[in-house]
C-alpha cells in the first residue's frame, strides 16, 4: 500500500515540476496581454507656464496649462487587423487635448497607435497616424513591455514623428513601488503645425505658406513599474517656439508658443499606482508565484514519495536480519546396558 502511494506521489511530483517551466515560459507569453477595450484618462498640468496669447500674439506667463490625455481601445479595428496580421493586436485611439487657464483649446492632437498585445512592439498597419499624418512607428509609445529590462528602449516621439532612444537611468522607489526611471531628450527639432489651430479660420496650411515654422524640444521622464511595464508617473520639460514669426505680423522673429514643466496631477498618480499594484499581482502569479510554488510542491512530493518507498522496504529487511536460527535438537542419551544382559 505504501509503495502504491509513493508511485502516485512521484507522478504528481513529476507533473508539478514539469508544469513550473511550462507556466513561466509557455503560458505566460501567451496569456499576458493588454486588453483591446482598455480606456484610460490622465490629466497633466504645467504650473506656471509660458503660453502664446493669440489675441496679442505675445507670450505671457499663465497660472497653469492643462493637458488631458485619453487612450481608448478600438476593438473593431483591432479585430480587423488581427485577421490579416495573424496575432493579437491592440489599437489605441489617443488624444492629447491642451487647454489654457481660461479653459479654451490651445491644441488638439489625435493619434492611432497599433501594437502587439503581448510584446507591445508596434504593428505597422493601415490607419497608424499622428494628427492625421500617416506614420510608421519603430519604437514603443505609452507603455513598456511586460517584465521591462534595465536597458535603453526605442521610444516614438509623436511631435517629431521620429524614434529615438529613451535611456534607463536607474532603479528608484516611487509610492512604495520599485520602478525603473527612463529619460529621453529631444533636441530642438522642426515639427508640423497642429491641424486644429486655436485661431478661428486659420489653418496649418495657411501658416506654412507664410514661412513661419514651429520648433520643439523636450526632456521626457518616466517612472515605469517593471513587472507590468506601466508608467506610474510621467513628466516633461517642454518648450515650443514659432520661428520666422514676423511673417505673421508678430513683433519678434522667435516667439515662445509654450514652455513649462508638465507633471501628472496628484489624483491621477494615486489612481494609476493603485491600478498598477493590482495588475502587478496577476503578472507575478504567472511569472513567479505559481512557477516557484509548483516547483517547490514537486520537490516536496518527490521527497515524500522517496520516504514512503524507504518505509515500504524497511520491515522486510529488518525481519530477515533479526529472526534467530532454531536451536539444534539434542540427541537422545543411550541407555546403559543391563548387567544381566552382560
Amino acid at each position: 500500500m505504501r509503495r502504491r502511494a509513493g508511485l502516485v506521489l512521484l507522478a504528481f511530483a513529476v507533473f508539478f515540476a514539469a508544469l513550473s517551466p511550462l507556466l513561466r515560459w509557455y503560458a505566460f507569453p501567451r496569456l499576458a496581454k493588454v486588453p483591446p477595450n482598455q480606456y484610460q484618462e490622465v490629466v497633466l498640468e504645467a504650473k506656471p507656464a509660458t503660453l502664446l496669447d493669440y489675441t496679442t500674439l505675445k507670450a505671457k506667463e499663465v497660472e497653469k496649462v492643462t493637458i488631458v490625455q485619453t487612450l481608448k481601445g478600438n476593438v473593431e479595428e483591432s479585430e480587423k487587423i488581427e485577421r490579416s496580421a495573424g496575432r493579437d493586436v491592440v489599437v489605441w485611439d489617443a488624444l492629447s487635448y491642451i487647454e489654457g487657464p481660461d479653459g479654451k483649446m490651445v491644441s488638439e492632437i489625435p493619434e492611432r497607435y497599433i501594437f502587439d498585445a503581448h510584446t507591445q512592439a508596434p504593428v505597422n498597419a493601415t490607419g497608424e497616424m499622428v494628427d492625421g499624418d500617416p506614420v510608421r512607428r519603430t519604437g514603443i509609445e505609452f507603455k513598456w513591455p511586460f517584465l521591462t529590462e534595465k536597458r535603453d528602449y526605442e521610444y516614438f516621439d509623436a511631435q517629431s514623428r521620429t524614434t529615438a532612444p529613451i535611456h534607463y537611468k536607474g532603479t528608484r522607489t516611487f509610492r512604495g513601488l520599485e520602478v525603473y526611471y527612463f529619460e529621453q531628450t529631444i533636441p530642438w527639432t522642426k515639427v508640423p503645425m497642429p491641424k486644429k489651430m486655436p485661431i478661428e479660420g486659420v489653418t496649418a496650411e495657411q501658416i506654412a505658406q507664410t514661412g513661419m515654422t514651429r520648433w520643439y524640444t523636450t526632456k521626457r521622464m518616466f517612472w515605469v513599474e517593471p513587472v507590468t511595464g506601466a508608467p506610474v508617473n510621467g513628466e516633461e520639460v517642454h518648450e515650443e517656439e514659432l520661428r520666422n514669426a514676423k511673417k505673421m505680423g508678430m513683433s519678434e522673429d522667435t516667439v515662445t508658443a509654450f514652455s513649462g514643466h508638465v507633471k501628472m496631477r496628484e489624483d491621477y498618480i494615486v489612481d494609476t499606482v493603485d491600478l498598477v499594484k493590482s495588475q502587478r499581482v496577476l503578472v507575478l502569479l504567472l511569472t513567479s508565484y505559481l512557477p516557484w510554488g509548483f516547483l517547490g510542491l514537486g520537490i516536496g512530493l518527490l521527497a515524500l514519495a522517496l520516504w514512503l518507498e524507504a518505509r515500504s522496504r524497511r520491515p522486510a529487511a529488518t525481519e530477515s536480519s533479526t529472526v534467530p536460527e532454531s536451536p539444534p535438537v539434542p540427541e537422545s542419551p543411550t541407555a546403559p546396558e543391563s548387567p544381566a544382559s552382560a
